[in-house]
């Protein structure tokens, strides 16, 4: 196709706007909505509507372009952090969790009401929505094709016995389109309203009213003030909430000794009363803040993701080693450290934690259980967990410190001694309230240290540029770059050369590689170094690869290696001449001189820069050697170490392992 079809085809469209009728046709997919009591109403559904591709990109395009006038003007509220660049959930969860801290430092009672929209995309009226943006002065082409793009829609259902006909859509966004996400944001942007002492914030249809009082009485009181007030405003737009899907809490602190406020919470005929643990957002909320209860439900969701995926890679067979550290890197450690951007693990937990992840490096390695985990970790190539979850912190705390302040309602909140994108605040700023605070209760300025004592304490969102002044300079005063200028409604110059987002980000990136090198076992118990990139060995069927996992680490059958049986003899039961060590095993029993002949010719050495570690005809050679000799093998596992099943798995192993090594210099 030439490159200049696209743009001749949806050029006319974004200058007219216009969104064509053969556009406009979609199939929707019928998904069950996980967890529902009873499937037998519609709302225990959700379709999915498949869209053509020349759509998806037109609607990418008016996407990019809307969501820049939004900003500018004013379509959008600061406090919603759902579908828009540069946002993210973490984002909702820091600003909540530092109001919360925030307020309870200024001696008040502290409660927080969780809505879910009921319907969501489907709620959103195509005339309501234009007028919107005619009110705040959008481009007339952008409001022509919203309006063009949302009305004269038609929808054909696929399921099971379904009548595939075309039937009308007339309200509502597609739930699957790149740009229903924003327009859908913008239309309940009216939802948002100031609270005193308190917040409004949302996440697309996810909604938390927080306020603050001198007793939880008065704060059930003032959510049901605030919920009358969200719901005649929801009216006027045709939206509801959903009364299941609502939770309410009472956040405590943890030197609170007042009774437990259980004052029940009364919305539409149903009564509420406070929960101890809430979910939002993927988050679990504790009264107390603690992190406990989340990381417990994260590494119950890793282990029954690990069981499933064990099945794919069984010991000894299976996916190669390179496949199992990328099922664990892309898969695993997402599931098991999800919000550890915001909530830090307790000491006891990160045991627990990494109890899982070493499970997960045994698993990718082939390796025996008395492996160090040190030296587990190295051949995994798969950091020890705390120094990724502090690695996973400082990314966050780099991107909310890069991040616009008109952008992000978190960085809105850092100290403006802090030299961010821009200088932008947010209004709803509670830290001066506790400006009267004496003592232990006043909140420490972010650049003084914590005291030992630790009677007084950062707010949250102080503690983040503390905990970065390896980039921010001693004094704190160091400029920042922007994670994407594009996400900026004015110019900004930008810091000097050498300080890119990007290049901040290697400079993490370096750091997790120092800490790791210094947890690091000494070079003259394990001589191999650390490293982020899968081992080309890796690429080896997982047979001969845990082979050599285990021979390097210094656990595996060879006689040398330490085991629990302390009184069997080290020395070599083939030539009987020296302690069987790796290096004796490959490069120096006389007993396995026809093997090497045979396969090993170029091979002097196998220490940590040896040419063998990185290319693929001399792997391929070393795996047919210990398969040939059975090395580091147990006795009686083959009753021929040649046979023919053993040759065709190393032919196919190298195969692997070049188109491995092949990807990996890339």
């Amino acid at each position: 196709m030439a490159p200049h079809l696209i743009h001749d085809l949806l050029a006319p469209l974004v200058v007219y706007g216009s969104h064509p009728l053969t556009l406009k046709r979609a199939d929707g997919i019928v998904l069950d909505k996980l967890g529902k009591p009873s499937y037998h109403s519609g709302s225990s559904f959700r379709v999915i509507v498949l869209l053509q591709t020349f759509s998806k990109i037109l609607e990418r395009i008016m996407n990019s372009r809307l969501s820049c006038v939004a900003r500018a003007t004013g379509l959008l509220n600061p406090h919603q952090c759902g579908s828009l660049a540069g946002l993210s959930a973490s984002d909702a969860v820091t600003t909540l969790t530092h109001e919360v801290k925030t307020l309870q430092m200024a001696q008040r009672k502290v409660s927080t009401l969780f809505l879910d929209i009921k319907g969501g995309f489907d709620n959103v009226n195509p005339s309501t929505l234009c007028g919107m943006l005619r009110a705040k002065g959008v481009n007339p082409y952008l409001v022509s094709w919203t309006k063009s793009f949302l009305s004269g829609r038609t929808c054909r259902l696929l399921y099971q016995g379904s009548p595939r006909f075309f039937a009308p859509v007339s309200v509502g966004t597609p739930q699957g389109s790149p740009v229903s996400p924003l327009l859908f944001v913008i239309y309940v942007s009216r939802l948002h309203c100031d609270i005193p002492g308190g917040l409004t914030l949302s996440y697309v249809d996810d909604f938390g009213l927080t306020v603050s009082s001198a007793s939880y009485r008065r704060n059930v009181q003032l959510l049901q003030k605030q919920y009358a007030k969200l719901k005649a405003r929801g009216s006027r737009l045709s939206v509801g909430f959903s009364v299941p899907k609502t939770e309410l809490i009472h956040w405590r602190t943890h030197r609170d000794r007042a009774t437990i406020s259980h004052a029940p919470f009364h919305l539409d005929g149903a009564v509420f009363t406070p929960r101890n643990e809430v979910r939002w957002l993927g988050y679990w909320f504790t009264p107390s803040v603690s992190t406990t209860s989340h990381f417990v439900k994260r590494l119950a969701k890793a282990q029954a993701a690990f069981v499933a995926v064990k099945r794919l890679s069984p010991p000894g067979i299976g996916l190669p080693p390179f496949l199992c550290h990328r099922l664990a890197s892309s898969l695993l450690f997402p599931i098991l450290s999800y919000g550890a951007d915001v909530f830090v693990p307790t000491v006891h937990m990160v045991r627990k934690l990494s109890v899982f992840w070493h499970k997960v490096q045994r698993w990718t390695t082939n390796c025996f259980i008395s492996t160090p985990t040190d030296i587990l970790a190295i051949e995994a190539c798969l950091p020890l967990l705390e120094i990724l979850l502090a690695y996973k912190r400082r990314l966050a705390c780099l991107r909310i410190l890069c991040s616009p302040r008109e952008i992000n309602p978190a960085t809105a909140r850092i100290p403006r001694s802090v030299q961010t994108p821009s200088l932008h605040r947010h209004s709803p700023d509670h830290r001066d309230l506790s400006a009267n605070n004496a003592g232990s209760r006043l909140p420490l300025p972010w650049l003084q240290p914590r005291p030992p004592s630790k009677n007084r304490a950062h707010l949250p969102l102080d503690a983040l540029p503390r905990s970065m002044l390896f980039l921010l300079g001693p004094d704190g005063h160091a400029p920042l770059p922007v994670t994407s200028q594009h996400l900026l409604t004015e110019h900004y110059p930008g810091p000097p050369a050498g300080r890119s987002y990007p290049l901040l980000k290697l400079k993490c990136k370096d750091l997790l590689v120092e800490e790791w090198e210094k947890a690091a076992p000494d070079p003259a118990r394990y001589p191999y170094r650390p490293s982020l990139k899968p081992d080309p060995f890796m690429g080896l069927d997982k047979f001969s690869a845990g082979r050599l996992h285990q021979m390097r680490s210094g656990k595996s059958y060879l006689r040398a290696h330490p085991s629990w049986d302390s009184d069997v003899p080290t020395t070599c039961p083939r030539c009987q001449a020296a302690p069987e060590t790796f290096e004796h095993a490959i490069l120096h029993c006389s007993a396995r001189e026809p093997a090497r002949t045979r396969h090993l010719q170029g091979v002097p050495d196998i220490g940590p820069d040896a040419p063998v570690w990185s290319s693929a005809a001399l792997l391929g050679a070393l795996a047919r050697f210990v398969k040939s000799t059975a090395t580091a093998i147990p006795p009686g596992m083959f009753s021929r170490p040649t046979s023919a099943a053993s040759s065709i798995s190393s032919r196919s192993s190298n195969v692997v392992s070049f188109g491995y090594f092949m990807s990996s210099q890339d």
